[in-house]
């Protein structure tokens, strides 16, 4: 079913509340990805844009396919595709971000852009895709998982070791090195240094990772970090509710994190196998952003019984998941469904009071998992590796609008 989008969508830069849960039913504007996998979703203006690791696009009427190299974008209001814009990223791309002047922050592991040697971090222009080449960040060493921007600052993590190890504060136009921002992840549970995702309010950042210290300070999986006044200090706020371990192939299991609009509470959801009890494997918890102290526990719980979760976004009216899961509800289920779950196959939404699913069931082809979500003033923007979404062929990428 083709649902127009608003003109206050076209003009959305960065996600907003919602006062109510979005459509069941996908827009049918939103072009394809025709192989491999969405990672990544950002709003410029009026601009989409997708990356990941493919190399086909196609509009929505799948009559014109386009070449591209991790990375596309296309018209949030008409749906079509910037022809213009084909950078050639040597890589798969992991994180995007807005940027000023009709340009986009990217993110990943790709060692060249448009043939020239530039390692896991760019800026490029929407217009032609050309590299800005004022913006000169000097990450290497690995890659960028996970980007966030504030104003002049821009947030990025992953495993580089340059910089800064895995997490750094940079100039969002040089991207010169903020001296101010010095806290450390360390004391991993892998070998390599790795943080997962970044989160980002007026005053927090929400960092997740394998690290199980900040700066020295414990803070297993997950920590906050008080950025008031363009400054950096661990916060007075420590969780042991991912200490405990999960199965031996996930030794960390956080992955995706999101605050509420308000910036109130946060939602974080994991990975880790079927593991029964009160560890937070597979599941989805709410924490309270300006709780104090050494042993803070999850507002609420809700878990899959077995089955990752990837991706979340918070909107106020609904906190949305996503993965390759069965069901929520499903404490007691062990890659089955125990009493009280509800089917959810790989998207699914929750109450952000209650913990309980919403009755939101448009469903999607569970594969790998939704990577990639974008809240907008005018609805839900989703990435993953399949091609049903809500009942229908969307290759990749799709929205579910606000009715």
């Amino acid at each position: 079913m083709l649902v127009r989008v608003a003109l206050a969508a076209i003009l959305a830069t960065t996600p907003v509340a919602h006062s109510r849960v979005v459509s069941a039913d996908p827009v049918d504007t939103t072009p394809h990805v025709l192989d491999g996998i969405v990672n990544s979703i950002t709003l410029v203006g009026g601009t989409v844009v997708v990356g990941g690791s493919f190399s086909e696009v196609a509009d929505a009427s799948r009559t014109h396919t386009y070449t591209r190299d991790n990375v596309f974008a296309y018209s949030l209001a008409t749906g079509h595709i910037l022809r213009y814009f084909a950078p050639q990223v040597g890589g798969p791309v992991y994180s995007l971000a807005p940027g000023d002047g009709g340009t986009v922050y990217v993110g990943g592991d790709f060692p060249s852009v448009n043939g020239t040697s530039t390692r896991a971090l760019a800026r490029l222009n929407l217009f032609d895709g050309s590299a800005v080449r004022d913006f000169r960040p000097g990450v290497s060493g690995g890659m960028v998982t996970t980007l966030a921007r504030r104003g002049a600052q821009l947030y990025a993590g992953g495993d580089f070791t340059r910089p800064r190890a895995a997490l750094a504060r940079i100039d969002a136009t040089t991207g010169a090195t903020d001296p101010a921002f010095a806290v450390t992840p360390g004391a991993p549970l892998t070998p390599t240094l790795r943080v997962y995702a970044l989160a980002l309010t007026a005053d927090r950042l929400a960092v997740d990772g394998n690290f199980t210290t900040l700066d020295g300070l414990s803070r297993p999986q997950l920590g906050l970090i008080d950025v008031r006044g363009g400054g950096a200090k661990v916060a007075d706020w420590r969780t042991e509710a991912y200490v405990p371990t999960c199965m031996d192939t996930f030794p960390s299991y956080v992955r995706g994190l999101d605050f509420a609009p308000d910036g109130s509470y946060f939602a974080v959801v994991t990975t880790g196998g079927p593991v029964r009890g009160k560890r937070l494997c597979d599941s989805t918890a709410r924490f309270e952003t300006y709780s104090r102290g050494e042993r803070i526990t999850p507002t609420w719980v809700n878990k899959t019984g077995g089955d990752s979760l990837y991706a979340v976004a918070v909107t106020g009216a609904a906190i949305y998941v996503g993965g390759h899961q069965r069901w929520l509800n499903n404490p007691l289920g062990h890659d089955s469904a125990g009493p009280g779950a509800v089917p959810r196959e790989g998207i699914g939404a929750i109450h952000p009071l209650t913990g309980m699913a919403l009755t939101w069931n448009p469903g999607r082809e569970r594969g790998i998992g939704v990577k990639a979500f974008l809240a907008h003033s005018g609805g839900l923007l989703v990435g993953s590796d399949t091609t049903r979404l809500g009942r229908e062929y969307h290759a990749r990428i799709g929205m579910f609008p606000l009715p």
